[in-house]
């Protein structure tokens, strides 16, 4: 069964995706929107925000078409990411801070990539996917007896939390702090959060300064972590500095936390909603949970969108994008494309191909973790539905207020306790 969307109420003319007061708070009413725009204005200019420690920016071009977002995510010589992947001008040694390589073009991001992929050696990863379903078992087995929880704190958030602190080698007392800070760094703008600018700088400051001191510890006393194998990795004789490691870990607990956690989130609360689809996968799970994984990962769009900046004057569509304006790539309207998608609006556990955007459109920023992500998210999947095989959403969920994260914060899922 297809959802069927409302009618937007804003003309399309008026649609501005800077003006939070028009950004809708549900779900089918912000896809309306992205459907308005991809059908009446495929290529459109938008407002920048104010917020309280920068002024408001000359505003953006929203790329909310399939073709547009691939032509502009692997095309990295025209549109860039080193002035920002944040729709804010940020300043420069901000975007290094709370960005690390995303906000890096080549040569230095391909530099500094390869040193990176040093750490994520085949027995490395071999090791963690042993260790994801080991961490699904015990997640699953603390909860069993419940018959209720808070699916996101105590399933969802779990497995991607512990297995980023245990590639990096964050002992588990700390693992409390990680999840904190990355809630704020990536949730920023919902009050439960924060809600202030100044909150999302701190709880990057606070991750940044964490990881210099763990990294510097592993100089000098390695360990059996990717911490130590990041430190140590070098590249044309070069090594990643403590400053740089700290960028790049504030990146991957962050990336390799929420995005995670919110698609597996997202896959519950999808297969409450449509119990044909979920009959299917049980009917055949094993034939059936590889297709689910891309499906869940499409509908949920976790990242929302990235912001690129042309290097070139390029028409699109019909309309010149200078040299020096911001593109924004929305993943999740690319996701939705009516022109690319067989009845996008269909949750199909079966649907192949499945070409999504989930982690990126390819090009030199594509998602360095998408295949431990896509283990994660099989592995939790299993495990849940092989030994609780009824749980299911039983309240609705509590939305991130983000225009960049579609994050779930709480969810109550119920299941027979065993």
């Amino acid at each position: 069964m297809s959802l069927v969307l409302p009618e937007y109420p804003v003309p399309a003319g008026d649609i501005d995706l800077g003006n939070f007061e028009i950004w809708p708070d549900n779900d089918l009413d912000r896809e309306a929107m992205f459907a308005k725009l991809r059908q009446e204005r495929p290529m459109s200019f938008h407002t920048e925000p104010e917020f309280e420690m920068f002024p408001a920016g000359p505003g953006y071009w929203a790329l909310v078409k399939y073709d547009d977002v691939l032509f502009a995510s692997r095309n990295s010589d025209l549109f860039i990411s080193g002035q920002g992947t944040s729709i804010p001008d940020f300043p420069a040694e901000v975007n290094e801070f709370l960005g690390s390589m995303i906000n890096m073009d080549a040569p230095r991001h391909t530099k500094m990539r390869l040193i990176v992929n040093r750490g994520f050696t085949p027995r490395m990863i071999n090791q963690l996917e042993d260790y994801v379903g080991t961490l699904a078992a015990k997640i699953v087995d603390d909860v069993a007896s419940k018959g209720e929880v808070d699916f996101v704190e105590e399933v969802a958030a779990r497995l991607p939390l512990d297995i980023i602190c245990q590639m990096l080698g964050i002992p588990e007392e700390d693992e409390r702090f990680i999840f904190d800070r990355t809630n704020t760094l990536l949730g920023g703008g919902d009050p439960e959060y924060g809600g202030t600018v100044e909150a999302i700088f701190q709880a990057g400051w606070e991750l940044w300064d964490y990881a210099q001191k763990l990294g510097e510890e592993r100089v000098a006393n390695p360990r059996d972590d990717i911490t130590t194998a990041l430190m140590q990795a070098e590249v044309d004789g070069e090594r990643l500095t403590a400053a740089e490691f700290g960028s790049f870990f504030v990146l991957l607990v962050a990336a390799g936390n929420e995005t995670t956690r919110n698609a597996i989130s997202h896959g519950l609360l999808e297969l409450t909603r449509h119990p044909d689809q979920r009959k299917i996968l049980l009917d055949d799970f094993d034939n059936t949970i590889d297709t689910a994984v891309e499906e869940i990962v499409r509908w949920a769009s976790p990242v929302i969108h990235f912001r690129r900046t042309a290097t070139q004057d390029v028409e699109l569509r019909g309309q010149t994008i200078k040299a020096g304006d911001k593109v924004v790539l929305w993943y999740n309207s690319a996701n939705r494309d009516e022109e690319f998608w067989d009845d996008p609006y269909r949750f199909d556990l079966k649907r192949t191909p499945n070409e999504h955007v989930g982690f990126g459109a390819g090009g030199p920023h594509f998602c360095l973790g998408a295949n431990l992500a896509r283990r994660e998210i099989k592995v939790m999947m299993t495990e849940l539905f092989k030994r609780l095989p009824d749980i299911e959403a039983t309240g609705e969920p509590q939305m991130l207020q983000s225009p960049f994260i579609h994050g779930i914060k709480h969810l109550t899922a119920s299941f027979t306790p065993t």
